[in-house]
């Protein structure tokens, strides 16, 4: 089964963090798709997700979708070796997780920037785009 990571396609952070998880994705398990993208708005509407409310990133897996802490987490896990150690985190309440991660999302654009457009992937990653 493949999984979709929607992202926000202007912000230079989540970008960056596209490319990351490419690089480190060996097995090719994840497929991309920015959340201002037509299937970025459909999934989010498919999974009852309010785009005003969970801007930043979307794991959808299957039937299911994730947000915020744990679609990291779930992502980091899929990645292997010492990135899947990340999933230990899980045991700590995802409200707790959940804090940290919201305060860094709701600064990503001052501390990174972010673009007028959404990135346009390389040739090369292309196929890995929705």
């Amino acid at each position: 089964m493949d999984a979709i990571v929607l992202f926000d396609g202007v912000c230079n952070f989540c970008n960056g963090a596209v490319n990351w998880v490419i690089e480190h994705d060996k097995d090719g398990y994840f497929k991309f798709a920015a959340l201002q993208s037509e299937i970025g708005q459909e999934l989010s509407a498919k999974h009852g997700i309010d785009q005003s409310e969970t801007d930043s990133i979307i794991l959808v897996e299957g039937e299911h979708a994730y947000t915020f802490s744990t679609a990291a987490l779930r992502i980091a896990k899929h990645l292997g070796g010492a990135w899947s150690w990340a999933y230990a985190f899980m045991i700590v309440p995802r409200p707790i997780r959940d804090i940290f991660y919201k305060l860094f999302a709701r600064n990503r654009y001052r501390i990174f920037g972010k673009q007028d457009a959404c990135m346009m992937p390389t040739p090369e990653i292309r196929g890995r785009f929705l």
